[in-house]
């Protein structure tokens, strides 16, 4: 696909991608599968999307931030692992070829997709009382890592099971949730976006544009998710949850 067609397809799917993404997560599962669309390989399209996506989620993570719709010392811990996390697991997805790479995708998808229909936990109020200091870190840790190496090395559905682990293990309410998830999501994005990069694999003309229609998605989503909380957050997770059920379909159709 020729340069200005690809800029004319990824940039709005870009935008709904950071919409989505500033509120609930997911996406990935939109601007992921439009960059390998164009046809580029699977790693180049990767690291591409981290690019731009990174950026995009600097403005959002920032609003949160702002509106102080998030706890920036746990955030802060878990977003350090998931640096680390990320790191490695864009590591080993770099070992991989570009066919196992794409069938990793098709079958974690549809994972994240009974995770999401099938979780029971649906209580969106703080209830931290209960838990001390210390595990309250130990947990941070422990998610920070693990979300942080699967979004190195699938991606979609991070920002997604970031908001779930906070709000279940460390019961956060919806909104700070999702100000911690960003915190935790800008951190691996960057680190898998410095990380393919060092290895060539990021388009730069294609990854700046596209970035700005990104910013404009994450900046209308953020406010929307500090100004209305889980009244709108929440409807957006099924959306996600939608979207995820989507490509998975997609994925199985187009590898017959």
């Amino acid at each position: 696909m020729e340069y200005f067609y690809a800029l004319i397809y990824i940039c709005p799917l870009a935008f709904l991608a950071g919409f989505i993404d500033s509120s609930a997560g997911g996406g990935g599962t939109i601007s992921t599968p439009a960059y390998l669309l164009t046809g580029m390989p699977a790693h180049l399209a990767f690291g591409t999307n981290k690019m731009s996506s990174s950026i995009g989620t600097i403005v959002a993570t920032g609003r949160f931030i702002k509106h102080k719709a998030c706890d920036v010392r746990i955030a802060v811990i878990s977003a350090a692992l998931a640096a680390l996390g990320s790191v490695l697991g864009s590591r080993l997805l770099l070992l991989l070829d570009d066919r196992t790479f794409r069938i990793m995708l098709i079958i974690a998808l549809p994972c994240v997709a009974l995770f999401l229909v099938f979780r029971k936990n649906k209580t969106f109020e703080d209830r931290r009382e209960g838990i001390s200091a210390r595990r309250t870190i130990v947990l941070a840790s422990v998610i920070g890592f693990f979300i942080g190496m699967y979004d190195g090395i699938i991606g979609p559905g991070t920002g997604t099971f970031a908001i779930i682990a906070f709000n279940a293990a460390l019961k956060y309410d919806l909104k700070t949730a999702s100000g911690n998830a960003k915190i935790l999501n800008l951190a691996s994005n960057l680190a898998s976006f410095v990380t393919f990069a060092l290895a060539g694999n990021v388009l730069f003309a294609l990854a700046l544009p596209v970035a700005v229609f990104s910013i404009a998605g994450n900046y209308i989503g953020s406010g929307f998710a500090i100004k209305k909380g889980a009244k709108f957050i929440r409807p957006m997770l099924l959306i996600v949850l939608s979207l995820l059920l989507a490509k998975v379909v997609y994925d199985l159709m187009a590898m017959r």
